[in-house]
């Protein structure tokens, strides 16, 4: 190459080269608010996804839309009172005023306390049966033996008895007599002996009627004689001439204790 070539062109190199506008401490500025820039931007585009997040996350749990602030909150929300269970159906129940005890879907008559010994009420628990059992008879004075008894007690401690009422068998059904025991005619007292087991639940009800023709009851007939006696000697509802009064008990009675 000639060397008026090569001189030619390095006047054309150096005529096309321009010089920067501005100084390099003003490139190196401009570099750092780029940066900035960038950074301040990339803040901003998490920041609103956060919030799309956010936002759609609050749709989900609240499908129904409408403003928190329009609804109680869950505290301030009526609350219904918890509900009492209701106690299960009792096995049998006994109604003093139609002097009936009623179980599965029969009706037996009764004879329960009287005036002056009235029968418990409230719900009771079968906790023995006794083929043979002492329970107290007329006034409490006298203890007799009686057939298929099966014990009886409520919550609270009291005790009773539903048996076998013997030499009487117009009482149940008609008119009460007993010392606060349930009495029954042989027949169902067996029926009924054989269908109840430990645990089973009698519920008594009502009060005993009064009866209203003579009473009939222990203490109206003690120390009187009625029809049939012999002697001067005093007879009870349900005994004849030639049956024997029972001798008195020095030993307790087995009463019922009236509930409260």
């Amino acid at each position: 190459m000639s060397d008026e070539l090569a001189s030619g062109l390095r006047e054309l190199a150096q005529d096309a080269e321009t010089l920067p506008a501005v100084s390099g401490a003003e490139i190196r500025l401009r570099a750092v608010r780029r940066r900035r820039r960038r950074f301040r931007w990339t803040a901003v585009t998490v920041a609103g996804a956060c919030a799309a997040a956010s936002l759609a996350l609050v749709v989900a749990l609240n499908p129904t839309g409408g403003d928190r602030g329009d609804r109680p909150s869950p505290a301030a929300s009526p609350t219904a009172p918890p509900s009492t269970p209701s106690p299960a159906a009792p096995d049998a129940t006994v109604d003093l005023s139609r002097r009936m005890l009623t179980v599965a879907g029969r009706e037996l008559p009764i004879s329960s306390g009287s005036v002056r010994y009235p029968t418990a009420g409230g719900r009771m628990m079968v906790v023995s049966k006794d083929s043979v059992k002492a329970l107290s008879l007329f006034a409490g004075k006298y203890m007799e033996k009686v057939a298929w008894v099966i014990g009886l007690r409520a919550a609270d401690g009291t005790t009773n008895f539903v048996g076998t009422l013997e030499g009487d068998d117009k009482a149940p059904g008609n008119y009460d007599v007993t010392t606060g025991w349930i009495g029954l005619r042989r027949a169902d007292a067996v029926w009924l002996y054989k269908q109840l087991e430990p645990g089973a639940v009698i519920e008594i009800r009502g009060a005993a009627t009064p009866t209203p023709t003579v009473d009939l009851s222990p203490s109206a007939t003690e120390g009187t004689v009625l029809p049939g006696g012999a002697g001067g000697a005093a007879t009870y509802p349900g005994r004849t001439a030639d049956t024997p009064v029972p001798s008195v008990s020095t030993g307790p009675s087995v009463v019922a204790v009236p509930a409260g």
